[in-house]
């Protein structure tokens, strides 16, 4: 019998997994260095992350929407049910390139609430059922697995479907933060927040931070792939 945490199942589970853990490590490592060189780099107008952000809301008429710092590093964060953009201290009080970049993001994700932007509805819907199913639903499917006959088989499944929406919802997030980015880009550099070269600071910036949410998407589905090939091999004992 095949056990998911026998020396062959660790095997199938790093090949599954490993490319996408790999990925991921490359795009944290590209969106650190590329903050760090970029928070370095003073902007032209010498604004603040929290007064950018400020400006950027005020110009599309979210002056209801608070700015407010947060703890962590690139903890930066648009909460669309407290209508409250949250900067980390380096992104709040810092005048750089990056802070200027991640705080314009930020704004775009209220901006796309503004607008009811489809795929941040859906995400921000899917976010109860997701932080169930990211930690209840592998223990769902080991319980199921180390049961025998069709209630062990249905028990995995279900395990299956809640992780499932983990998977869906990292895919959903691509396009809102690919779409965050965008309107980031367009704003500073019509708004002149932004002048001539430093808008490639941000680019470099934002694009780095793209990265570790297609990693994230890479990393979810390659574990549900995972979790997928172990009950096709329930499947098959069953018969």
């Amino acid at each position: 019998m095949f056990f998911p945490f026998s020396f062959a199942g660790y095997g199938l589970y790093f090949l599954f997994g490993l490319p996408a853990l790999l990925f991921g490590l490359w795009a944290q490592y590209r969106v650190k260095a590329a903050f760090n060189k970029f928070s370095k780099v003073r902007t032209y107008l010498g604004l603040t992350g929290a007064e950018v952000a400020r400006r950027i809301l005020d110009m599309n008429g979210l002056q209801n929407i608070a700015v407010q710092e947060t703890r962590g590093m690139l903890s930066d964060n648009y909460d669309p049910r407290a209508k409250v953009l949250r900067l980390s201290p380096e992104v709040y009080e810092g005048n750089s390139v990056a802070a200027a970049g991640v705080a314009a993001h930020e704004s775009g994700h209220a901006i796309q609430d503004q607008q009811s932007y489809a795929p941040l509805k859906l995400r921000s819907a899917m976010v109860p059922s997701v932080q169930i199913g990211s930690w209840l639903g592998p223990i769902i499917f080991i319980v199921g697995y180390f049961m025998s006959g069709n209630f062990g088989y249905t028990v995995s499944l279900i395990g299956l479907v809640l992780f499932a929406a983990t998977a869906l919802f990292a895919l959903i997030t691509l396009p809102v933060e690919l779409d965050a980015s965008r309107r980031a880009k367009t704003i500073l550099a019509q708004s002149g927040i932004i002048y001539n070269q430093e808008i490639q600071g941000v680019n470099s910036v934002l694009n780095a931070a793209a990265l570790t949410y297609v990693a994230a998407a890479m990393q979810a589905i390659s574990t549900l792939l995972y979790y997928a090939f172990l009950l096709l091999g329930m499947g098959s004992r069953r018969r």
